[in-house]
């Protein structure tokens, strides 16, 4: 592939320089425009910024004009059919305004960037800059040690803190971090290696971004770097007179947070402007949402942000009433003896299997030894024996075999296991023998099968019982039925706890609680928890405290997330082996910027050894020899638990170290910036300490640079690139050593038995290895199975929120109309079109009369203005639109009623408290529930009421929205569950998901309509005013959590719903025949139906009849 490549490139030419040559010419005229601004004042240089804000002013005039006449219309309007369109007309100008603005900031881009480059050019050359002191210049001096105001003039510094380290500003922009800051501009990833200053080439970018004052937020990878660069970068954009802040340095929902907003520069994490935007979602007051309109972001580390945390969707959830912590806690003994069978089961296997190994049985030693890789895979005795000479093999060979035919096999190599194990996709089974061995001391045998539901309901059917009978016999079984589903459910989550999770490497105790490790970075994932039990019994397992189950109020990943931004770019060292991904999910260009000097690493084939021993022996042996040239070592480890085991092989051999791993993180900085010392030796998880740069001294330049080791190859080319472009920054020399054995992960779950079988022939004794870049590329091969691997994963669940996406854009859209007031009477009014046509649709096609006044009497409090031969003879359209404007009307006067019941107690409330009294919380009720509503006492007394009507429509609004909201969001956590199941009838769960979705949508629109107008409709106030009390401030920080879930793939989802049909089927032995008691029903015929309380009796369309047979009121008349 690579020759193809190759050819390719002769003639069709390279990307990356396709991509240069259009960008080069901007940064000629760049230079020269930073050669002009060398001679005018410092004044004159602050002047331009204003020039650019009047230009971009000046250039969107009209249309913002055009924006305020549309604006003033609206509010006068009173047709809501005129207003909407009037708001479709002013989407159209909105965008056409965006793209003025775009075009502006295109024609200025030169000249903004040579003043942005100009103003770091008077930092580094004077100690201090005098101008005129602006207001800006007064308002910041208070805080800002840097700006000092004497009299009418200003004192910029050029040294100030930045997250409690003294910086000495000492950078000008050169050539390709102007071409880096373009392809920023153009909204695309710029690729550039460790070193070569992507913080400050942001500077570029968010200057002229922010000119608009539409706001710009550059989004960290964590909080300390955005303390860091946001007070690094800060008095560059300051000196301009663009506000600048963290939000990361403020708490959620404080006006602190609201005012970071507000500022033209906003830094932040990644986690906290995602969480933002779902807080915004829940609030129920304006002031209360703290994010502006989604403009522009840079996202540093953009590979870290959008590829690695893409997985995982952000939660906000709260506590709920289920609980089931004493499940774990009950089934843990039962778990813990199962594991410990099978252990020892396995270890005397594994010895039958080697004897018989070695006496040349092959065929009875390979079908214990492929025994003993089903039941525990990670087998530290048979890691080692598979890396023997020819051993993996045999396995192989057994693995083919019995994986044929669909595993038609495999039951002969499970019978005699407990449980078995899929370490390719991290999944765990339950065998025949498992169940029976934990259901030992229990009387009933079938505690952990499930009941066949299907036999079951048709023997209670049998029965003949009465209708009563038979409903409580059938809850009985849904009720048995869950019980001993969540059971399993808990049994599998504890099993997996216990076999395929392990403490130090997927996660780390700390503090009494169990913390997720990045896999990627090492550090520790504050507030991700695994789902759907995971988490709880991953605690159980370590004994500490098992936290609540909860409820998911509001989600979203950070791929959607980060999808709301009219202009998205990201900059990287690392992202040209993800260009596909990035391409197709965000649309987003990789653009590979070159280094402004050429690199000088020497980077070697992998060394390749049998066993890890052997490799670790190496690589101490050779960390001693570089430390004694003097030269400083960075260790790269993929786990916290192989960073702790070379730490102690480290201390036996006398060899001083810095450790940084996941426990380790908040010494991050420190650790990294004493890494380029002479003779130190660093440890690092991964990519920890990304966005800091090991500096050389001109010893160590002299010795040969910083020496990097990776202790064996990741899953991804990525982070294997991170780590080696740690060393050789700005052409420094270094050299990087990746230490490979045949006992790493990526080796063992796809290494090519190419190079196991030539590694066999050679004969090699302990301690050897091989060098070659066939192997190095045979182990890029792997890499890239992984790679794709994993981008199928994370597709596939944005395919599954894309689904969510599309709900939650809908009912955001309502809740922000309900908050802001303008679009929700044509909201309320399309929601009555709405109820009324489905009304009268579905009563018309069973052309049932009583029915349709009872809907009407039921939903809206009023009798029919139809009369039951209009109804017959009149079509569709005709009675909707009689209907409609029946109850508009009806709902102005109700309105009209209510505005005069309420003044009188409003009056004497304002007259008599107004003085104790700002808002007031005035109590609503329909007849069967009551919501309080807060309203301004003096604009409700001010307003004759109308302002309290207002609020009456958007509390009762957002109530029930979110209501609806949060129940829709556990059924559809439920259908993303049960949907696996498919993969029995061999069907795509994902179609099944976007149809049923769509279905429990409708529905859900559907009731939500219903509740909001029945309540708008019957909604009245007490005319007693003992029930108006005083509001008391809203409490915003209520009891909600805020997480990264740690996601099942589909895979694992499959897998889940395999176990649970198993499970099914294990309690039903024998085949029974179903026979119908009565004939076969056709959705479309026409069928009598009899209300068994009332005696009534309709006649309408089966599959209008379904809902009312399944209340259990309503039965066929069969004659």
């Amino acid at each position: 592939m690579s020759i193809l490549n190759s050819i390719l490139k002769v003639f069709l030419g390279d990307k990356s320089g396709k991509d240069l040559k259009k960008i080069t010419p901007l940064v000629d005229k760049i230079n020269e425009q930073f050669i002009s601004l060398e001679k005018i004042s410092n004044d004159s240089l602050r002047d331009k910024t204003n020039s650019f804000k009047k230009r971009i002013f000046d250039n969107t005039s009209e249309i913002r004009n055009k924006i305020d006449q549309l604006n003033k219309k609206i509010s006068e309007e009173q047709s809501f059919i005129e207003k909407e369109n009037f708001f479709k007309e002013l989407d159209i100008l909105e965008s056409e305004l965006k793209e003025i603005k775009k075009v502006t900031l295109n024609e200025i881009l030169p000249e903004a960037f040579a003043v942005v480059k100009e103003t770091a050019r008077r930092f580094v050359e004077n100690s201090e800059i005098e101008v005129k002191a602006s207001d800006f210049d007064k308002r910041i001096s208070s805080n800002k040690s840097y700006v000092k105001v004497k009299n009418d003039k200003a004192i910029w510094l050029n040294s100030w803190d930045a997250a409690g380290k003294k910086v000495l500003w000492d950078m000008i922009h050169y050539d390709v971090q102007l071409i880096g800051g373009i392809v920023l501009h153009q909204g695309r990833i710029a690729e550039m290696q460790t070193g070569e200053g992507k913080t400050v080439v942001s500077t570029l970018p968010v200057y002229l971004n922010a000119l608009t004052g539409d706001g710009v937020h550059l989004v960290t990878v964590n909080d300390y770097l955005a303390r860091r660069d946001s007070a690094w970068m800060g008095p560059i954009f300051e000196f301009h007179g663009l506000s600048v802040e963290c939000i990361d340095q403020h708490k959620p929902n404080s006006p602190e947070r609201k005012r970071a907003y507000e500022a033209d520069i906003t830094y932040g994490t990644n986690n906290e402007f995602g969480f933002d935007y779902l807080r915004d979602n829940m609030a129920h007051n304006l002031d209360d949402i703290v994010q502006k309109k989604h403009n522009y972001a840079i996202v540093d580390e953009v590979d870290s942000v959008l590829i690695d945390d893409a997985r995982t969707p952000l939660i906000i959830s709260g506590p709920t009433k289920e609980e089931n912590r004493q499940e774990f806690d009950n089934l843990k003994p039962k778990i813990q003896k199962l594991v410990s069978l099978q252990k020892s089961y396995l270890s005397n296997i594994l010895s039958e299997s080697k004897k018989l190994i070695q006496d040349s049985n092959e065929e009875e030693g390979g079908f214990l030894l492929y025994r003993a890789f089903r039941g525990l895979p990670k087998n530290k005795a048979l890691i080692k024996f598979l890396s023997e000479d020819g051993i993996k093999q045999i396995l192989q060979k057994n693995e083919n075999f019995f994986m044929q035919d669909n595993n038609r096999e495999m039951p002969q190599i499970d019978k005699e296991l407990y449980f078995t194990i899929d370490e390719k996709i991290n999944q765990i089974d339950l065998t025949d023998k498992g169940i029976e061995t934990i259901s030992t001391d229990l009387d009933d045998k079938d505690f952990f099968v499930l009941p066949d539901i299907a036999t079951d309901v048709a023997k209670i059917e049998k029965k003949g019982l009465k209708k009563e009978d038979e409903v409580e016999e059938k809850n009985k079984l849904f009720q048995e039925f869950n019980i001993k589903s969540e059971r399993i459910h808990t049994l599998n989550q504890l099993l997996k706890a216990y076999t395929l999770f392990e403490k130090d490497i997927e996660y780390v105790v700390m503090e009494n609680k169990v913390m997720i490790v990045d896999e990627q970075t090492g550090r520790i994932m504050d507030g991700r928890r695994y789902s759907d039990g995971l988490h709880q019994a991953i605690e159980a397992k370590e004994n500490v405290k098992i936290e609540a189950a909860t409820q998911t109020f509001a989600t979203i990943t950070l791929q959607n997330y980060f999808r709301l931004y009219d202009k998205l770019s990201g900059m990287t060292g690392t992202a040209i082996t993800e260009a596909g991904e990035f391409w197709e999910i965000y649309e987003l260009d990789v653009i590979e910027i070159p280094t402004n000097r050429p690199i000088a690493r020497k980077d070697s084939n992998d060394l390749v050894y049998k066993t890890k021993r052997e490799k670790y022996n190496a690589i101490i042996q050779e960390v001693i020899e570089l430390r004694n040239n003097k030269r400083p070592v960075l260790i790269g480890t993929t786990s916290v638990e192989i960073s702790e085991l070379l730490s102690k092989m480290l201390n036996r051999s006398s060899v001083n170290h810095n450790v940084l791993n996941a426990k380790l993180h908040k010494k991050e900085a420190d650790i990294v910036a004493e890494a380029g010392k002479p003779g130190i030796v660093t440890i690092a998880t991964n990519m920890a300490g990304r966005g800091t740069d090991i500096k050389l001294s001109q010893d160590v330049i002299n010795s040969g640079g910083l020496a990097i080791i990776g202790t064996e190859r990741h899953d991804s080319r990525r982070v294997d690139r991170q780590l080696r472009g740690r060393s050789g920054r700005q052409g420094d020399p270094g050299s990087s050593q990746f230490f490979v054995s045949f006992e790493d992960n990526l080796m063992r779950l796809f290494g090519s038995d190419r190079v196991t079988k030539v590694m066999d022939r050679m004969g090699l004794q302990e301690g050897e290895n091989i060098q070659h870049s066939m192997v190095t590329k045979t182990i890029e091969r792997a890499q890239k199975k992984v790679e794709e691997n994993n981008f199928g994963i994370r597709k596939r669940l944005l395919e599954y929120d894309d689904v969510m996406n599309s709900q939650r854009t809908i009912i955001y859209t309502l809740r922000k109309n309900a908050l802001k007031g303008e679009k929700l009477k044509i909201d309320i009014s399309n929601m009555l079109f709405d109820t009324l046509e489905e009304i009268v649709v579905s009563n018309k096609d069973a052309n049932d009369y009583k029915s349709f006044e009872f809907d009407l009497i039921t939903n809206f409090s009023v009798t029919s203005p139809i009369s039951e031969e209009d109804f017959n003879n009149k079509d569709d359209s005709e009675i909707l639109d009689i209907l409609y404007k029946n109850l508009s009307d009806y709902y102005e006067r109700k309105k009209d009623q209510n505005k005069e019941l309420a003044f009188p107690v409003i009056r004497n409330v304002f007259e008599n408290k107004g003085n104790n009294y700002k808002r007031i919380v005035v109590p609503f009720t329909d007849g069967a529930k009551v919501i309080n509503i807060s309203t301004d006492l003096k604009e409700s007394f001010e307003s004759k009421c109308k302002s309290l009507i207002d609020d009456f429509e958007k509390n009762i609004s957002l109530a029930i929205i979110d209501d609806k909201w949060k129940v829709h969001l556990k059924k559809m956590d439920e259908l993303k569950q049960s949907v696996q199941l498919a993969v029995h009838e061999q069907k795509d769960p994902l179609l099944i998901y976007k149809f049923e979705a769509y279905e429990l949508f409708k529905n859900m629109i559907v009731d939500l309509n219903k509740e909001l107008l029945s309540f708008l409709f019957k909604g009245s106030l007490p005319n007693n005013e003992n029930n108006i009390k005083e509001a008391t401030q809203p409490n915003k920080n209520r009891n909600y959590q805020t997480s990264k879930d740690e996601t099942l793939n589909t895979d694992e989802m499959a897998q889940k719903a395999r176990q649970v049909g198993a499970s099914a089927s294990q309690s039903s032995q024998k085949v029974e025949t179903i026979i119908r008691d009565i004939p076969k029903i056709g959705r479309n015929e026409i069928v009598e139906i009899k209300n068994t309380n009332s005696g009534e009796v309709r006649k309408l369309k089966f599959k209008k009849a379904i809902n009312l047979l399944e209340s259990g009121e309503w039965i066929v008349n069969s004659k």
